[in-house]
């Protein structure tokens, strides 16, 4: 068993050490300055969440993207722009616009953002929707725990809103509190 966790080790702290670097050779991040494939899900330098955004040219015959500065603050990812790692084991997309707690009502989204490989290693997505859940009245840990246990309970419960669901954290409190085990 401890041989298992110290083979684990190796490729978490690679992954930081990469997202370290990642970060590094970035610099300044500006959510305006952003391409549309590094937009969603990232976090300027400012501690702002970045926003993907939809818009026709002046002929309105195209559709074109920009990035822009949301006015929503995280406070201990500042400068972070996720990585692909995380959004595709969250089951994510970066070509959403806009951020919709509608993606919880599809059982694969629940038990791809409640897995192990998202829920502790992907803090800032688990951050947003921490707090997008926390705003329908969910608490997202407990619907991760349900959700791994009896996945059908889980959005049986969660379309029924029962109410009773404990205060969602301040933007960014999640990211310093340890995840709960869920496997």
């Amino acid at each position: 068993m401890a041989s298992f966790f110290s083979s684990m080790k190796v490729p978490v702290i690679l992954f930081f050490l990469g997202s370290l670097f990642f970060q590094a050779t970035l610099g300044e991040v500006t959510c305006e300055n952003l391409p549309k494939n590094l937009c969603s899900f990232a976090i300027a330098s400012s501690g702002k969440r970045c926003l993907l955004e939809k818009y026709r040219n002046e002929e309105g015959n195209q559709l074109n993207y920009t990035c822009k500065t949301s006015e929503v603050v995280v406070e201990r990812l500042a400068g972070y722009i996720e990585s692909d790692q995380c959004v595709s084991g969250c089951g994510v997309d970066r070509d959403f616009v806009g951020i919709s707690s509608d993606a919880f009502f599809a059982p694969e989204f629940a038990a791809n953002l409640c897995s192990p490989a998202c829920y502790q290693n992907c803090p800032n997505i688990i951050d947003l929707y921490f707090n997008l859940a926390a705003a329908e009245g969910v608490y997202l840990p407990a619907l991760c725990e349900k959700q791994r246990s009896n996945p059908h309970r889980a959005m049986l419960e969660l379309l029924s809103s029962s109410g009773g669901a404990a205060p969602g954290p301040v933007a960014g409190e999640l990211a310093a509190a340890p995840a709960p085990a869920l496997y």
